[in-house]
């Protein structure tokens, strides 16, 4: 009898750790949402739902994406730090959600290190220093020497405080030397609109949004801030071409799910996401705006990348003394 009860409890355990591993295998079986941070319509919108796309190909499950916009990234962002962590509901992570709010604002109800995994860094959005016609500069070290000229008496647009534009663009003011005034805008519209209208005579840019201006004539590119120049923009050269060798900036785009998700959950949804980028048609549609979808990362290559990053924006925000609480 007690060799029967010892029998019968090993095939119970074996039973239930086969049962364990199915449903792990099994994962996911069910519809997977993607909370993006974002209003619809936008450059980050649209890299989110491509992504999307293409891990529900890979999953065989659908990525459902729900926007939800609000509070510099927060409310979403938020949302998914609280979210079961079972990998069902990940978030769209950029610099600005991960890296930036953490720094900018004392009360934030979020962690990034504490509450989420990052596992996937699609790609990098590179940043395009522009100007207007009736600006008399064509390159950076033009506008510097037309700054200087100015004596202070020129602005600079942005979509806010505190977010990876106008960071880069107190940075570019750092090592070009000049004063130009901030004057932060509701959105990249607006923005743009008061550059068109010499309101405000420069403006760091994502590409996406400046290129068709520059493509009808409207604004001059000077540089780009990436560390190589673009497709997009191949006689236009980095900031660092123009003299200024360590300038390089840029805001990216991934993927982050609750910081307890199961290794082997993560593993699964990384594996999708680098399958997505992977994609040459993928690849051409958002190179062709701009941005630079980048290689898979291993997970360890991801955690570094994070951390330069962090040590590289933190260095501007104490520099400039940025607080937005």
């Amino acid at each position: 009898m007690k060799r029967w009860i010892s029998g019968w409890r090993a095939g119970l355990g074996a039973a239930a750790l086969a049962c364990a591993q199915l449903a792990g295998a099994a994962y996911p079986d069910r519809p997977i949402k993607l909370v993006v941070p974002y209003t619809p319509g936008g450059s980050t919108d649209q890299f989110g739902r491509a992504l999307a796309e293409g891990m529900s190909r890979e999953l065989k499950q659908t990525v459902v994406v729900e926007n939800k916009p609000g509070g510099a990234t927060q409310v979403g962002t938020n949302l998914v730090a609280k979210a079961p962590a079972d990998g069902y509901t990940i978030v769209f992570a950029t610099n600005g959600s991960m890296v930036l709010n953490p720094m900018l604002y004392k009360k934030i109800a979020y962690d990034p290190p504490r509450d989420f995994k990052i596992f996937s860094i699609g790609a990098e959005a590179p940043l395009v220093v522009v100007t207007n016609t009736q600006v008399p500069a064509s390159t950076i070290r033009d506008f510097a020497a037309y700054a200087k000229s100015a004596d202070g008496k020129l602005n600079y647009s942005s979509v806010g405080l505190g977010n990876a534009l106008q960071l880069a663009t107190e940075m570019l003011k750092s090592d070009l030397g000049i004063k130009v005034t901030h004057v932060p805008y509701n959105g990249s519209a607006p923005a743009l609109a008061a550059l068109l209208a010499n309101d405000v005579q420069l403006m760091v840019d994502v590409v996406s949004t400046s290129l068709p201006h520059i493509k009808a004539g409207k604004l001059k590119p000077l540089a780009v801030t990436s560390r190589n120049r673009l497709e997009v923009l191949p006689n236009v050269p980095t900031v660092a071409e123009s003299g200024y060798p360590d300038f390089h900036a840029a805001t990216w785009f991934g993927l982050a799910a609750p910081a307890d998700t199961p290794p082997e959950v993560i593993a699964r949804l990384r594996a999708a996401a680098d399958s997505a980028v992977r994609d040459p048609k993928f690849r051409a549609t958002f190179d062709g705006l701009g941005l630079v979808v980048q290689q898979p990362r291993s997970q360890a290559e991801i955690d570094r990348y994070i951390e330069a990053d962090r040590a590289h924006w933190g260095k501007v925000i104490r520099a400039n003394n940025i607080s937005l609480d």
